[in-house]
């Protein structure tokens, strides 16, 4: 099924390859909460079936080390006439060889462990809270990155983007008028695997620097970034055989000029999985987050759902202590490309 995806590839000739790409994912989710912790006009439950990504686009390569790619996300939830969002990928890239290679314009701006983890690849059903509370959830950014791998050991990324939410190319923010700021990210890697007798060691330092522009603070926002002007991940990847275990330390310092108010936080990851064969893996996950003052650190997806509230004195989906312990079960029918994934979730936040 998917070799139809390739619509044309030819290496000899000027355009090499044209395909379809795209992903469509479908969750069936459930969460309670204890009813004691809840204001009183929230629900103590919520439970849903929805389409949770649908994306669809192409992919073309041409000129030898040009790559042109556009695709959109759709929410297949509304109806037909408002199903389009935005554009996610919409980028031109160069390759000149494994050491370096360019995108401009909309593209993934990753790092951070899941961050960096495309959602065809994750291993749990969301990712972690860090990743939400830290990484910039709108995740497509206009900018312009370089990154590459060096004698197959060192990796590192480079880029700058524009922190503009528009769903397109605009560099303003969707709620608000006047510019936006931008931010730089930097990551260096290096992959120990050799001389440790392991298919993965990767050790890897990702750093952001986050500038809110001055006009968009009035919206207490920073558009499609998270309120941070500082953010440090230590991520490691390590894998022998079977067993495999994924962490992430990280911390982020928080805006404060009066208009905007983000505590400080750090927090911690540990995903270790064991792979049974190439079709059954099972995954465990904690997650520990806290910040310096009150109400820094925000719930998941579905959690802040359960605790939405129209008290204006309730603030819906924060505390200072977070933690998460999960555990997953993942039957691959094709790789990545094809599967289901069950997960149980267990959460606590301290407000």
């Amino acid at each position: 099924v998917w070799a139809h995806a390739k619509l044309y590839e030819n290496p000899d000739s000027f355009v090499s390859l044209f395909a379809l790409s795209g992903r469509l994912q479908f969750d069936s989710v459930w969460f309670g909460a204890d009813s004691d912790d809840l204001p009183t006009d929230a629900e103590n439950n919520y439970n849903d079936v929805q389409w949770r990504r649908f994306r669809f686009g192409f992919k073309m390569k041409f000129g030898g080390a040009w790559t042109l790619a556009l695709e959109g996300d759709f929410n297949l939830n509304n109806e037909l006439s408002d199903i389009y969002n935005r554009l996610t990928d919409a980028y031109i890239g160069y390759k000149l060889n494994d050491a370096f290679q360019l995108k401009l314009l909309k593209q993934s701006a990753v790092f951070k462990l899941d961050g960096a983890t495309s959602s065809k690849k994750l291993m749990a059903m969301e990712r972690n809270n860090l990743t939400e509370n830290l990484w910039f959830t709108t995740e497509y950014f206009v900018g312009l990155h370089a990154d590459g791998t060096v004698n197959d050991r060192w990796s590192y990324r480079a880029g700058v983007f524009s922190g503009g939410d528009d769903n397109e190319f605009g560099f303003e923010d969707e709620e608000a008028t006047g510019e936006v700021g931008y931010f730089t990210l930097l990551s260096l890697g290096y992959d120990f695997a050799g001389g440790l007798n392991l298919d993965d060691a990767l050790v890897r330092v990702d750093y952001v620097y986050n500038e809110v522009d001055a006009d968009d603070a009035i919206e207490q926002a920073n558009n499609g970034t998270r309120n941070f002007d500082h953010i440090v991940s230590l991520v490691t990847q390590w894998q022998g055989g079977a067993w495999g275990l994924w962490t992430d330390l990280s911390v982020g310092s928080g805006i404060d000029d009066g208009l905007i108010s983000q505590s400080d936080l750090w927090g911690l990851a540990l995903m270790p999985f064991y792979s049974f064969n190439e079709h059954h893996q099972a995954v465990l996950r904690y997650t520990f987050i806290t910040s310096s003052d009150d109400n820094g650190v925000r719930l998941n997806r579905y959690e802040n759902r359960i605790v939405d509230s129209d008290l204006e004195s309730f603030d819906n989906d924060r505390g200072n202590r977070y933690n998460e312990i999960y555990a997953g079960y993942n039957l691959f029918f094709y790789g990545h490309k094809l599967k289901w994934q069950t997960g149980l979730q267990y959460t606590t936040m301290q407000d």
